[in-house]
């Protein structure tokens, strides 16, 4: 008898999970969620998920920034809460780097000075952003103060100030991100 392939113990979990009356998420991907309405289940896609960059001395900002994406819906990626112990976190991070929708790196003028993995950051993502059509938006710069955003930066693309109005910031950022969504979503149906 063959061994089963990776793809069918995966469906055997989802079906095992599922059968026993609990949510099976698969990260990244989304939730097949006990339904008898829906054959037995329904598939419940993951939101748009947002990566944010920052630094230790903003964790406090980055902190509300995941809980205002959370509760605008989106799906906020952190390595403060997402990494795992024992996890091979420069791995993990490009990882969530490259399966985001967007990419959201915090700068303000603790950032702007540091060296360190926040730049590596940026610069991973900068990268991943080459290989998105021009026309998408992925790298969305936010500043927490009023720090200079790397010329760099600056240069290509538009900023978003969460000061010194917290929420007209949040909701320029959560818009922004919502039209790129349906934007996205519509062509690639078309």
């Amino acid at each position: 008898m063959a061994e089963s392939s990776d793809s069918d113990q995966l469906v055997q979990i989802v079906v095992r999970g599922v059968a026993a009356g609990k949510t099976v998420e698969i990260d990244g991907l989304g939730s097949f969620v006990p339904d008898p309405c829906w054959c037995g289940f329904r598939f419940e896609p993951s939101p748009p998920q947002v990566f944010i960059a920052h630094v230790k001395e903003d964790a406090a900002s980055a902190e509300r920034l995941y809980q205002d994406l959370e509760a605008a819906g989106f799906s906020p990626w952190m390595d403060a809460r997402k990494l795992l112990p024992g996890q091979n976190w420069p791995r993990a991070i490009e990882g969530a780097i490259e399966n985001s929708a967007f990419f959201a790196p915090c700068f303000s003028q603790n950032s702007v000075i540091k060296k360190g993995g926040f730049q590596a950051e940026i610069r991973y993502a900068l990268d991943c952003a080459r290989q998105i059509p021009l026309d998408e938006i992925f790298v969305v710069p936010l500043r927490l103060d009023n720090c200079r955003v790397p010329r760099s930066i600056q240069r290509e693309l538009q900023y978003v100030d969460l000061f010194p109005h917290w929420p007209r910031g949040l909701r320029r950022l959560v818009t922004m991100m919502r039209r790129e969504v349906e934007r996205r979503t519509i062509r690639r149906s078309a």
